[in-house]
């Protein structure tokens, strides 16, 4: 299982959320995805045989939140 986070460009409404996380939780390979409204980052937790973490980063900027940088590890 590796980690990854995702550095978002600010957010600004509870409903954000609620699409990112919704989104990559059903997404196959996904085992985890927690978004930190005060910070705007994005905690996945994923397999990385079934998906890699510039596909997540692609998921997110597809629902229109640009990805600023990201840390796997």
């Amino acid at each position: 299982m590796s980690k990854a986070v995702y550095q978002l460009e600010p957010l600004t409404c509870p409903s954000c959320i609620k699409k990112i996380e919704t989104t990559l939780n059903k997404t196959e390979g996904i085992e985890t995805a927690k978004v930190m409204f005060n910070s705007s980052k994005v905690k996945t937790a994923f397999d990385e045989t079934t998906i890699d973490a510039s596909k997540i980063q692609e998921t997110i900027q597809k629902l229109g939140y640009p990805v600023l940088n990201s840390k796997v590890s």
